[in-house]
């Protein structure tokens, strides 16, 4: 299959906003966006293109939702190839499936419920823990809109610049496949790039992170890149910063835990309480 973002929509208003976050990606990568509604997954009452609310629910409510964010992405992203499609199965697996072939997956998340330590939208976590490759999770209050304005490959003529894109590096254990994710989104966006690190001595630390960070300078010599150390909770740092970001990349071990797919402390607290889009990259 040919690369896409693949945005998994659901008719929230998180997914809505995911949708047009997905739509810029694609149109910065050049590459279509696939729309997919799994079969099972009951959609959310959504207002569509037209402006009125959809009724819950109905037997073509499903189509409807794909047609009406089909016609709402072209009208707002012309430059982007866009594709709808209903897809039969359980959610998760059927997302975790969807991502093998993605380049991105992109699902919209209500961040922190009620009860603390809870994140709104089982379905997407549970897809975060289980995929093969990257997935972004965005939020229904991200600044994606004002950073990428729709037009001719997602931008207008005089958009409004990127806030930078934020790495969480964990140094002890850096992959290629977060590096590169992380720095070619600054490429893309024409942002700098903040890394964030955490739990050596100061001296360790900057010897070890020039090692990491110098081949990725080499091949990306147009991003400009700042460095952070963090004393404490990298995770609750991660999450005030943001708060000015356009992006936040964090890794995610592929490991599986006593009560299932392992996500990390800090790549938990970043998915329950961060502002910005947060890209989520599986490694070994």
């Amino acid at each position: 299959m040919s690369r896409t973002v693949t945005l998994g929509l659901d008719g929230s208003n998180e997914s809505l906003s995911a949708a047009d976050w997905a739509a810029c990606e694609a149109a910065m990568l050049e590459i279509p966006l696939r729309v997919v509604h799994v079969g099972e997954q009951q959609p959310h009452d959504y207002v569509p293109f037209a402006g009125e609310l959809i009724p819950p629910p109905g037997a073509d409510r499903s189509a409807r939702l794909l047609i009406e964010a089909k016609a709402r992405l072209v009208h707002r992203h012309p430059g982007v190839q866009v594709t709808a499609e209903q897809v039969a199965g359980r959610p998760v697996p059927t997302l975790v499936a969807i991502a093998r072939e993605a380049e991105l997956l992109v699902l919209g998340s209500r961040g922190l419920g009620r009860v603390a330590g809870v994140l709104l939208g089982s379905v997407a976590l549970a897809v975060v823990a289980r995929a093969e490759g990257p997935v972004v999770l965005v939020r229904g209050v991200d600044r994606a809109g004002e950073e990428c304005r729709p037009g001719v490959f997602g931008r207008s003529a005089d958009p409004t610049p990127y806030r930078d894109v934020v790495l969480g590096l964990d140094l002890r254990g850096p992959d290629d496949r977060v590096l590169e994710l992380a720095f070619s989104a600054a490429a893309r966006r024409a942002a700098r790039l903040r890394v964030v690190h955490g739990g050596e001595p100061e001296a360790d630390a900057r010897e070890g992170l020039a090692d990491v960070l110098r081949p990725w300078q080499g091949k990306f010599p147009g991003v400009e890149v700042t460095e952070e150390a963090v004393i404490g909770d990298a995770g609750a740092h991660l999450v005030d910063v943001s708060r000015d970001a356009s992006l936040v990349v964090v890794g995610r071990r592929n490991r599986v835990g006593s009560l299932g797919p392992y996500i990390g402390p800090v790549a938990r607290t970043v998915l329950q309480h961060a502002v910005a889009p947060v890209a989520v990259v599986p490694h070994d």
